[in-house]
Order: structure tokens, then sequence, then C-alpha cells
């Protein structure tokens, strides 16, 4: 039961100092070449991004 309990404030613990933190830690991440191209990579290959940021930027229907 203390295990859970621990779990369970440690968890949260982190969730509060990240959401606190949430721009620094972004810019540590986004700061990274490599992450940042992880990061890019990943937002891009999510449905229908790539298509709304395409058409947003050159023009054409849009969907919105």
């Amino acid at each position: 039961m203390s295990r859970m309990i621990t779990s369970i404030l440690m968890i949260g613990t982190l969730g509060y100092f990240g959401y606190r933190y949430r721009y620094r830690l972004l810019n540590v991440i986004i700061g990274t070449g490599w992450m940042r191209r992880l990061a890019v990579g990943s937002v891009m290959n999510m449905p229908g991004v790539k298509d709304k940021m395409m058409q947003s930027m050159f023009g054409g229907p849009s969907k919105w």
C-alpha cells in the first residue's frame, strides 16, 4: 500500500514540475539538433497535420 502511495506521489510530483517548467524543458529538447529533427518528423507523421500545414502555407481550399 505504501509503495502505491509513493508511486502516485512521485508521478504527481514529476507531473507538477514538468508542467511548471514545460517551456524550459521544450527549449532544451528543441535546442538539440537531432531531437528537433525527431520532434518535427514525429509531428509531421501524424495524420492530417502535414496536409493542414501545407494548405495553410501554400494556399488552396481549407478544411478548417
